[in-house]
């Protein structure tokens, strides 16, 4: 069985702090049993490496997550990128190709997908594995996983069983999207279970639409192709489509972390980051990335979350509809993760004379470098505050440290690797300051120093 964790969306019910770089997925707030913090994804891989099922797995995602999955779980693992976002069902699509010409995986391979964020105990992902024994006994089209129900919940999606019964399965009648409580208790009686988003299929069900659709089934062709792909989901375009669809019942601990309501109920921890809850107040929850303290007093059942995104201060019983404030919201992000480390914007200026200046601090890990790039639109200052690295400008290597001065003009190729912890300030001052202004050579550091090398024997010789 091969499994494909969906790693996507821009996660903005857990505002401030999930943004369009930085989906909920990836945020660290939760603790191991080491009390180390760790990313709803970081657990999930890690659940998935103690019952064998990593080696494997694969991540399907967007191109703007790649390096914050690489970051939080290693460079090993496997991601099939989406050229451009276009829902579930080109993803799947997308990484069921790959798995079929890429790995050569053959058309009876049953192939599981899931979401890379539920909050669940290590047996959810054994019994993950029993889709497979199911899908191919009952011969089904597709093979759901369902939890069983410990409260009529608004907030799941719901799958009905008909009145067949089996001993190891249960057949689908129909799928109900968010009842109300009441619609919600009359299904439980139904046996209804909550629809986790866990599912399964033949690889060959998934490679004979597309032949129907007279789409590519080799990966290359497909990503030239990806916009002939309708943008819709996998439900609308496969599984309510599907003739027979079967669900397996999971009776253990599962949770959807997708509000900070959720959430909170599984910090180990009230406050994170700088601040003071006072004597008395109960239910309530500091998580602050800033380096300015939060004070909370008398006020019960709240959440303060801060990042430089923005500050959010919310009763939890409301923090459900944070998602419909903030949709509008199109700012820069203001912090990421990559994979050579991190950035935080500390300020951005736009002049009525058009100019622009953005001021970055970014911190990068020692041994790995940034990409060697130039830039066409704006200039940059680096003044170097923390540790020291090469740096590279235009094919010439030189060791800078703590307190060098670096400026970078239009069109100069530049790069820099860190041999210790590094932090910088970068003053970037042009005329536009987007990410299109990147113009990149290679992220390869062997790559950087054989061009110098080349270039440095042009000169010599």
């Amino acid at each position: 069985m091969r499994l494909v964790m969906l790693s996507g969306g821009s996660g903005k019910r857990l505002w401030p702090l999930s943004n369009d770089a930085r989906s909920k997925q990836f945020l660290k707030v939760l603790s191991d049993e080491e009390g180390n913090k760790v990313s709803m994804v970081q657990r999930v891989w890690k659940q998935i490496e103690e019952t064998g099922m990593a080696e494997n797995s694969i991540i399907a995602t967007s191109s703007s997550q790649v390096d914050m999955i690489k970051a939080q779980l290693g460079q090993g693992v496997h991601v099939v990128t989406e050229p451009e976002r276009r829902d579930t069902f080109p993803a799947i699509a997308l990484a069921a190709v790959y798995l079929y010409s890429v790995q050569k995986c053959g058309l009876d391979e049953v192939v599981g997908m899931l979401p890379v964020d539920p909050y669940v105990e290590n047996r959810f992902f054994n019994r993950v594995q029993d889709l497979e024994e199911v899908l191919l006994s009952s011969g089904a089209d597709l093979a759901l996983m369902g939890v069983k129900p410990t409260y009529p919940s608004a907030k799941y999606g719901y799958i009905i069983p008909d009145s067949q019964s089996h001993d190891s399965y249960l057949t689908v009648d129909y799928f109900k999207e968010k009842p109300t409580e009441q619609q919600a208790e009359e299904l439980i009686e139904k046996n209804a279970l909550w629809n986790c988003g866990v599912f399964a299929f033949k690889l060959g069900y998934i490679i004979g639409l597309l032949k129907e659709r007279g789409m590519p089934i080799e990966y290359s062709q497909l990503l030239r192709n990806y916009r002939r792909l309708p943008k819709n989901s996998f439900d609308y375009e496969v599984v309510e489509r599907a003739e027979h669809i079967i669900s397996l019942p999971y009776d253990g601990y599962w949770k959807d972390l997708g509000t900070w309501n959720t959430l909170t109920e599984e910090m180990a921890v009230q406050v994170t980051g700088k601040g003071i809850i006072g004597k008395g107040v109960e239910n309530s929850h500091i998580v602050n990335e800033l380096d300015i303290p939060i004070t909370l007093l008398g006020l019960d059942n709240v959440v303060v979350a801060a990042s430089p995104d923005g500050i959010l201060v919310t009763d939890k019983d409301a923090s459900t509809k944070v998602k419909e404030y903030v949709e509008g919201f199109n700012n820069r992000p203001m912090y990421e993760e990559r994979r050579w480390g991190w950035y935080r914007v500390l300020e951005y200026t736009r002049y009525a004379e058009g100019n622009e200046v953005l001021i970055k601090r970014l911190g990068i890990n020692a041994g790995k470098n940034l990409s060697y790039q130039m830039h066409y639109k704006r200039s940059e200052v680096w003044t170097i505050v923390k540790g020291e690295g090469i740096f590279v400008f235009n094919d010439q290597l030189s060791h800078v440290r703590t307190g060098d001065v670096i400026h970078i003009p239009l069109g100069a190729k530049h790069t820099l690797k860190a041999t210790t912890n590094m932090e910088i300030i970068e003053v970037q001052t042009g005329s536009e300051l987007i990410e299109e202004d990147i113009y990149r050579t290679s992220n390869e550091w062997e790559e950087i120093e054989a061009i110098c090398k080349v270039r440095q024997t042009a000169r010599h010789g």
